[in-house]
């Protein structure tokens, strides 16, 4: 009688062990599920966030880049400014090779190399606002010494207008002493001498003309420095060509900057004593019908003249 109530209690026991299980899986699985979705919601948040710092370095990489170039811009203008102010523009132009070779650089930067970049960005700013300072006070420098170099370019201006009107004086009065340092010929006389050595002026006869004699004598002249002079004759017909021969004693000098004939020639010392010379030429051949003229020079200027014809 004892046994039947143990054997209909028994199969009761065994289904609330089974559902114990599944609901042990069940919320197992749920607890991977629920870590799997976190996992992957984290991983996505991880992402959005790389992809938003991603960008964020791309983006201020690439401000900081613009403002290098434009701090480029700028440190080529202050160092034109300082330049022409006669400042020094070593610190600009080490600063100018520095940012270049920053602006050549290619490829991806850490977060930390454009901090870098950051502050060097800054050290630029900083070194501009220095240098726009010194060109102020460059300028202020400039403006004075300006105004002190036309003070003395007026100075000069007027010196030099002294100068150059005390240098026109003196070559005036130069000018003025050599014109009357000038020697002159005075009581020239020309005659003809036959060949009985008779003498006759002007005018001449063909046959009565065997030598030509041209006499005269230098005028006194207190300015004329005491020198040796050459005192040359020119015969000369009235076709204005020069009688000469070379193997009679002619020659050539200088006058008014061309090669010119004389006819004859004599040197001596210049000593202010009215000092008088004799030219005796003989052509060889004899003068045509005409007029003659008879021209003196030294030192390339006309001391005088005299006129002879010939019929």
């Amino acid at each position: 009688m004892s046994t039947t109530p143990e054997s209909t209690f028994a199969p009761e026991q065994e289904p609330v062990k089974s559902s114990n299980k599944t609901g042990i899986i069940i919320a197992l699985l749920s607890i991977v599920v629920i870590v799997q979705s976190v996992k992957i919601y984290l991983d996505y948040k991880d992402k959005v966030e790389i992809k938003e710092q991603k960008a964020n370095v791309e983006e201020e990489l690439a401000s900081t880049m613009q403002r290098l170039t434009e701090i480029k811009t700028e440190l080529d203008q202050k160092i034109v400014e300082i330049e022409k102010l006669g400042g020094d523009v070593t610190e600009l132009q080490k600063a100018k090779a520095e940012v270049e070779s920053q602006l050549k650089r290619n490829g991806v930067r850490s977060a930390k190399e454009i901090r870098v970049l950051k502050d060097k960005v800054e050290g630029y700013e900083e070194l501009l606002k220095i240098k726009d300072d010194e060109i102020e006070k460059l300028t202020s420098v400039n403006k004075v010494l300006f105004s002190e170099n036309r003070t003395l370019k007026t100075t000069q201006n007027k010196l030099g207008d002294s100068i150059n009107q005390l240098s026109r004086s003196k070559n005036e009065l130069a000018t003025k002493v050599a014109l009357a340092s000038q020697l002159k010929a005075e009581n020239v006389a020309v005659r003809a001498v036959n060949s009985k050595g008779k003498e006759r002026e002007s005018p001449f006869r063909t046959r009565q003309l065997t030598r030509l004699k041209v006499d005269f004598n230098i005028a006194e002249n207190k300015v004329a420095p005491i020198e040796g002079k050459k005192i040359m004759i020119r015969v000369v017909d009235e076709n204005g060509q020069v009688i000469f021969d070379v193997v009679r004693g002619s020659g050539t000098f200088i006058l008014n900057g061309k090669e010119e004939f004389y006819t004859a020639v004599q040197e001596l010392l210049f000593d202010n004593t009215r000092q008088k010379l004799s030219f005796t030429y003989e052509k060889g051949s004899e003068y045509g019908p005409g007029n003659y003229l008879i021209e003196i020079y030294t030192d390339g200027y006309l001391m005088g003249q005299a006129q002879f014809a010939v019929k």
